[in-house]
């Protein structure tokens, strides 16, 4: 027996708002039925990741996450530029020389990380 990811669940307070912002950063389709109850956004062709889900919760995020995403960039100034344009909010720089990485939040506060390709 082996396993697949199928996707990924995220809890938000508007669901389609929360996939919009993470469909721009990731250049990913939304789901054409989105609404503020349950949206998705599908793999795009060439990377093979897993399917994203965002699902409205009653309740907002009140801690870190015990997860988050890490993402590489060839120009970290540049995509911290365009990440802060879409929305997102830098947190703290972390390392030195050849082992920088930046950590932000999403629009709901959900932590991710950009490193250098």
């Amino acid at each position: 027996m082996s396993l697949e990811v199928l996707g990924i669940s995220f809890d938000a307070q508007n669901a389609a708002a929360l996939a919009g912002f993470w469909s721009r950063v990731l250049a990913r389709d939304l789901g054409e039925d989105a609404t503020e109850e349950f949206a998705s956004i599908a793999p795009s062709k060439g990377d093979g990741g897993p399917l994203l889900m965002f699902r409205r919760v009653p309740e907002g995020k009140t801690v870190k996450n015990r997860v988050h995403f890490d993402l590489k960039a060839d120009d970290v100034q540049a995509e911290t530029r365009r990440l802060i344009a879409l929305g997102a909010r830098e947190l703290r720089s972390f390392g030195e020389n050849n082992n920088q990485w930046v950590s932000f939040a999403d629009p709901e506060g959900n932590e991710f990380d950009l490193v250098p390709a």
